[in-house]
């Protein structure tokens, strides 16, 4: 099986390099690349530099994802939930960051901050047609398939 492959250029700011914390993880962590805390009152948001460019093999994409621990303890979670980070970007892959909790939360310096996934992206070809095709759930939305 061969590996796909992720280079990365560490900036001045940066400590560390993601790592697979386990053999079965899906994502690498990654770190806030900042001198001093961030402070987010409840419902304020920042943007948190990693320190890291990334490029990626042709036909993947990065995910950025919260990490469970920041959400479930302390209301720390990512503005667009999942970000996506295309191949062809060469900036620096910051976290924009929100507080969703009641209460003042600090990031430190050097702390796990997210997760980084790297997955395999398919472009699709597009159809426009008049019509498509029947299917038993219908318009069925939100809900329309039980609890």
């Amino acid at each position: 099986m061969t590996k796909t492959v992720l280079k990365i250029e560490k900036l001045a700011n940066n400590k560390f390099i993601p790592e697979y914390k386990t053999e079965g993880a899906a994502g690498m962590d990654l770190c806030a690349a900042i001198d001093e805390p961030v402070t987010l009152e409840p419902l304020e948001r920042a943007l948190i530099p990693t320190g890291l460019k990334i490029e990626l093999e042709h036909g993947y994409e990065a995910q950025i994802r919260p990490r469970s621990g920041l959400s479930i303890k302390h209301g720390i979670t990512l503005i667009n939930c999942v970000g996506t980070i295309d191949e062809d970007y060469r900036g620096e892959v910051c976290i924009p960051v929100v507080n969703l909790s009641n209460e003042t939360y600090s990031i430190q310096p050097d702390e796990r901050i997210a997760q980084m996934i790297i997955a395999k992206v398919e472009q699709a070809h597009i159809e426009v047609v008049t019509e498509l095709t029947e299917t038993a759930r219908g318009e069925g939305g939100f809900g329309s398939t039980g609890k």
